[in-house]
């Protein structure tokens, strides 16, 4: 699972009756690159689809989070926080390593 993919399944969790255009604009890419990313998650089995008609009368679609799918949403939690915490501690470590330059260019 890519990051858009997981970024889309997080989203689809908060709110399942997300539409793809609404989906769209939360992640900031196109509405063709949501369609695809949602049809990726349906053929995983991450997620499913279910036909429900919304308040304007139209037929919309709710998608819901398989068991698998909430496997994978965990599983990619905890490589998501692990690669954060790694960049966050290399970060972490550079900055302190610039201030130390700074502090010994100030001395001379």
């Amino acid at each position: 699972m890519d990051d858009q993919q997981f970024q889309a399944l997080r989203e689809l969790a908060k709110d399942g009756t997300l539409s793809q255009r609404n989906l769209s604009k939360r992640m900031g890419v196109s509405l063709g690159r949501v369609n695809y990313l949602v049809n990726e998650l349906l053929r995983a089995g991450y997620i499913k689809a279910d036909r429900f008609k919304n308040s304007r009368n139209k037929i919309a679609y709710m998608y819901i989070l398989t068991p698998r799918g909430m496997s994978a949403k965990l599983s990619q939690t905890h490589s998501f926080l692990q690669r954060k915490l790694d960049e966050y501690h290399r970060l972490k470590d550079e900055i302190e390593a610039l201030r130390q330059e700074t502090d010994s260019l100030k001395e001379v």
